[in-house]
């Protein structure tokens, strides 16, 4: 929010500088992020002066050109070339000296330069009106006063306005900042508790009168929770034209593009006291009727941006008796409101509800100055004075009268909230004992009433523009952010606690993981929570009524929670590849959302996503592809990293994958992996295979918790290796190999490896051959032929007798 320095002076009179005061307002809570300058004229006419024209002839070697002799307050005069039609002896104008820096209409600066001009000298440059900055004519240079004396500096002729804007971060919680005056009466508050008295400044309406009641609409509000108080005012004989400079200063300071003076009173009003404001064109409000009411869904309505939309049936709107006109707290509509053509006006001033504004805007994707403030609460209380405000304003600017008595219509005055705040409790939470007369002296300064003192605590009133002080506790906040955070002491001695914690910890297990990961060349990635209801639908897996909806979605691309992690690792996939970056290794930490029997649940869940090739081809390698093999040794490495064993695999039931595996612990599916189906990608405009694994990452915390760390000398005797060639039927698999090996010899066996497998003519039909490697070894001593000979025939009897086995 921009707040300008200038115009906060015109509500407290303070003649402190604008570091001193920002560093008041970052102490009241008013955090000021930066102060700019600004100035009414770029550049402030530095090193423009009064010029007057001595002599004045055309150039010898240009027909459009002449040569003057300008004499600029100086001993000796200067001569300038110029291009100007109209200059002329005698004439005083404005004349940029050498070394000046002038600025174009787009802000590109350039310096007057010494130089020559097809053979003559120029020392400087006689100007026109958008060459300064004064104005839009280019029509010939600026003739001024007769009566000024050269020298003079333009700088004093022209009221340039030199300005220091305030960039202040204002939290959503602070509505009743949201206008210089709400600055400006959080400042005296503050300069009071430094003991500076100084008055707050309100601009007066006590001028306030009907000139004529020729000109009344009927107004009727048909839904007094969505509008608790609407009122309004008529005003004629409208003259439309540019606002006077001071008031066009004033916008342009703080970033609003002035208008004209009609639109430009509003918005001013709205900056000055925070009460947004709306003047429709009388002439075009049908049947001399203003109805606030909601309207039919899908009802057509065309903004000011000139976009057609269509309205929800709980969008407040300000219509007339045959249309919409506005929609109300939000933007005003194409064909209400005020044109160069008009003449009179009806201008409004309201309180909306800020749920029902905040939903209208963010439905209809709108954020103005006046949604932004009725989202956040504004003072219900200052409706009438606004008006009155504004409508003198447009008076002063504008001409007219006004031409009807105020309607107001306010059935359910708003009371200020109450609220008991003990002085234990204020001293237990800033922790400091402040003077009760102090603490009096602060509420009073922010307009909180002390109803009632007793030994406990205090009785307070708190005023309708305080939207956010409710509770104790907020009122207490006052009182320090007032008093000040830098004054309260703390003690030099600071107490700890050590918290014990696990090393199976949800978070330290992350890192592990993460880092396992990464060391593989895997990226970690965030993802939203918020997904499209669509993706349900391309999953045969999910069901659209187990998804957990957003009452309020931000959008219908975001208007329910993920059930699987899939789609949105998916996004960032297609994100990545329409990127030329198609080799992708990617894993995430998060939750999913679903209901079951009508409760909601959400699980924790670790993903990986891995497509395109395992690495870019170089001198020494060609680049390998990515596959379901490569994919299954990741999931491995996690869960061994994890220490999770006996695992079984499974058919995997989820439909998403187009081939894969589940592994499972007693039963329960600890993580599903697999190539994901073409179509799936292709729907997210993914064109190359994607292997993908989801871990159940809560079951995976527990069974990693439960493992026992056993810890075990490294053996000081030899390894020894002896190998079968078996001769196999095409049914038996290396593991049934694996598990009669080990079964056979549990002690000295320590593992089974399959190095070659054969198929081919040499062989019988349904046959193949496996070549096994044995790996034994004796932790207490070195193993001998004898035993080994003896290990081998055990497993030789078993395989011939077990699997029909023959050795080769």
């Amino acid at each position: 929010m921009k707040i300008s320095f200038n115009w906060l002076k015109q509500f407290i009179n303070i003649d402190w500088d604008s570091q001193k005061t920002s560093e008041l307002l970052t102490d009241l809570g008013l955090e000021v992020e930066g102060v700019t300058s600004f100035e009414s004229v770029k550049g402030g006419l530095k090193g423009v002066v009064v010029g007057h024209v001595l002599s004045c002839e055309k150039h010898s070697n240009a027909d459009k050109l002449k040569v003057t002799l300008v004499d600029i307050g100086n001993e000796n005069p200067v001569q300038i070339v110029c291009g100007a039609p109209n200059v002329a002896v005698g004439q005083k104008v404005p004349v940029a000296t050498i070394g000046t820096t002038l600025y174009t209409k787009e802000g590109e600066s350039w310096t007057i330069k010494k130089g020559k001009i097809r053979g003559e000298e120029s020392h400087g440059m006689i100007c026109a009106e958008d060459e300064l900055g004064l104005g839009q004519s280019h029509d010939g240079i600026m003739v001024l006063a007769e009566n000024l004396t050269p020298g003079t500096l333009c700088s004093e002729i022209f009221e340039i306005e030199n300005d220091e804007i305030f960039e202040i971060g204002l939290t959503p919680n602070r509505a009743d900042a949201m206008s210089h005056f709400g600055v400006a009466r959080d400042l005296k508050a503050g300069l009071k508790q430094k003991e500076v008295e100084i008055e707050l400044i309100t601009p007066p309406v006590t001028n306030f009168n009907v000139n004529a009641r020729s000109l009344k609409f009927d107004v009727s509000v048909e839904n007094n929770e969505l509008a608790p108080r609407y009122a309004g005012v008529t005003l004629s004989n409208l003259i439309v034209q540019p606002s006077p400079d001071w008031l066009q200063n004033r916008l342009n300071a703080i970033g609003i593009t002035p208008k004209n003076n009609l639109v430009d009173a509003t918005n001013y009003v709205l900056h000055e006291l925070g009460q947004p404001l709306h003047a429709f064109d009388a002439a075009k409000i049908k049947g001399n009727k203003v109805v606030v009411k909601t309207l039919p869904k899908g009802t057509k309505f065309t903004t000011l941006d000139g976009i057609e939309r269509e309205l929800h049936e709980e969008d407040l709107m300000i219509c007339d008796a045959e249309k919409p006109m506005c929609i109300a707290g939000v933007f005003g509509g194409m064909h209400s409101g005020v044109s160069e053509n008009t003449t009179s006006i009806f201008l409004e001033s309201a309180y909306f509800n800020a749920v029902s504004v905040r939903k209208t805007a963010k439905r209809h994707a709108l954020n103005t100055d006046a949604s932004f403030r009725f989202e956040r609460g504004i003072d219900i209380e200052n409706v009438e004075y606004s008006l009155k405000r504004a409508a003198l304003l447009i008076n002063e600017i504008a001409g007219g009268e006004i031409t009807s008595d105020i309607i107001d219509l306010y059935p359910n005055k708003a009371k200020a909230f109450e609220v008991f705040v003990p002085f234990d409790k204020i001293h237990s939470l800033i922790g400091q004992e402040i003077p009760r007369d102090t603490i009096k002296s602060i509420l009073t300064s922010l307009d909180i009433k002390v109803k009632s003192v007793t030994e406990a605590g205090l009785g307070l009133e708190v005023p309708t523009y305080r939207v956010d002080v409710q509770r104790p506790v907020d009122v207490i906040e006052e009182i320090l952010r007032v008093y000040g955070y830098n004054n309260i002491d703390f003690t030099q001695k600071l107490n700890a606690s050590i918290a014990g914690t696990s090393k199976f910890d949800d978070h330290k297990i992350q890192n592990t993981i993460g880092n396992t990961l990464a060391s593989k060349g895997f990226y970690e990635i965030m993802t939203n929570s918020l997904t499209s209801p669509e993706y349900t639908n391309l999953s045969e897996h999910l069901k659209q009524e187990d998804s957990v909806e957003i009452i309020n979605p931000l959008s219908g691309d975001l208007s329910i929670m993920r059930q699987s992690s899939l789609f949105s690792s998916l996004e960032v996939a297609s994100y990545n590849i329409n990127r030329k970056k198609s080799n992708l290794q990617l894993f995430e930490f998060g939750k999913t959302y679903c209901v079951e029997n009508k409760e909601r649940k959400e699980s924790k869940y670790l993903s990986i996503l891995i497509s395109g090739n395992r690495n870019n081809q170089n001198w020494a390698e060609d680049s390998k592809k990515s596959d379901f093999f490569y994919t299954k040794a990741i999931v491995e490495l996690v869960l061994e990293r994890l220490g999770i064993q006996n695992t079984k695999s499974v058919p995997i039931s989820n439909t998403d994958y187009s081939e894969g595996l589940s592994y499972e612990v007693k039963g329960r599916s600890i993580v599903d992996f697999g190539i994901i189906k073409p179509s799936i990608c292709k729907k997210l405009e993914v064109k190359q295979d994607v292997m993908f694994a989801h871990f159940n990452w809560d079951m995976a915390l527990q069974l990693a918790s439960a493992n026992s760390i056993v810890f075990k000398e490294i053996p000081k005797y030899p390894e020894v290796k002896r190998d079968f060639a078996l001769l196999l039927d095409n049914h038996v698999s290396f593991k049934e190999i694996h598990d009669i090996a080990l079964q056979t010899e549990k002690k000295l066996l320590k593992k089974v490896t399959l190095f070659d497998v054969y198929t081919g003519k040499k062989l019988a039909a349904g046959k193949k051959s496996y070549a096994v490697s044995f790996t034994l070894q004796d932790n207490k001593s070195t193993l001998t032929d004898k035993q080994i000979d003896k290990i081998m025939n055990k497993l030789k009897y078993r395989f011939e007798n077990d699997l029909a086995a023959e050795l080769r």
